[in-house]
């Protein structure tokens, strides 16, 4: 069985996933860390967002929030086929869909839920494994710099040897650039802070949550501080191996 938990030595030609334990865990990466789902339906040339919203692993089936636009929700509701296509931090996980998705609703927002597919493409096109962080243990953040009137807070969602990603409270994609460099990210790890500067590389904000969703690149980290991102690294790897090893009894 191959492990998506195994940090790789370059870019890896794309595998075709069969376990579930591995299907599962790919869904529960994009749910966590809130990764926007591209949609195409068989035929069609129009393209549709979701998220992974709920994973129920007894039924083995797995609930999308509601299309944005939503007129394609017709489109399921028809029963046509359509391709599931996601991004997360340099991985792309693609499925396709046959069956008709039951429709419902989670907290009183729109939900179509859907089989676990059955097999999916994991196409790993970058060195650093990003390795996500659990909702049990949060990792508080703090944004500052120069260009930022007020420090930004909000929490770590994964993390790799190279960058990492955070999620901010509230609309803050406009106090934000894109390439901007930001000379204080603290992270309060497990074993102590670190701070280094980082380098901006997407910001988008999600009304649905209220959240902003920035993804940033590590710029001038110096040796102790790069030794302790690892550390924690390999401690997230380790605590997901165990995690899904534990899940297959």
């Amino acid at each position: 069985m191959s492990n998506l938990f195994v940090e790789e030595n370059g870019p890896q030609p794309p595998k075709i996933l069969k376990a579930p334990v591995e299907i599962h865990a790919s869904l529960r990466t994009l749910m966590e860390s809130h990764d926007p789902l591209l949609i195409t339906f068989e035929g069609r040339g129009q393209r549709f967002q979701s998220f992974v919203v709920e994973i129920n692993r007894e039924r083995n089936i797995v609930a999308l929030d509601e299309l944005i636009p939503n007129d394609g929700e017709r489109f399921l509701q028809n029963g046509e086929p359509f391709r599931i296509e996601a991004f997360h931090e340099g991985v792309r996980i693609a499925w396709e869909c046959k069956q008709n998705a039951f429709f419902s609703e989670i907290d009183g927002a729109r939900c179509y839920w859907l089989p676990v597919p059955a097999e999916m493409l994991y196409h790993q096109r970058r060195n650093a494994f990003r390795a996500p962080v659990g909702q049990g243990q949060p990792v508080p953040v703090e944004l500052a710099g120069e260009k930022l009137k007020s420090p930004l807070k909000g929490n770590l969602i994964d993390i790799s040897a190279t960058g990492c990603k955070i999620r901010l409270d509230g609309n803050v994609s406009d106090r934000l650039q894109p390439g901007q460099i930001y000379e204080q990210l603290t992270a309060r790890l497990p074993f102590g802070a670190i701070t280094l500067g980082v380098e901006m590389r997407h910001v988008h904000f999600e009304e649905k949550v209220g959240y902003s969703f920035a993804g940033m690149r590590f710029h001038q980290v110096s040796g102790l501080v790069q030794r302790n991102i690892e550390r924690f690294v390999y401690q997230l790897q380790r605590e997901a191996r165990r995690f899904d090893k534990d899940e297959l009894f």
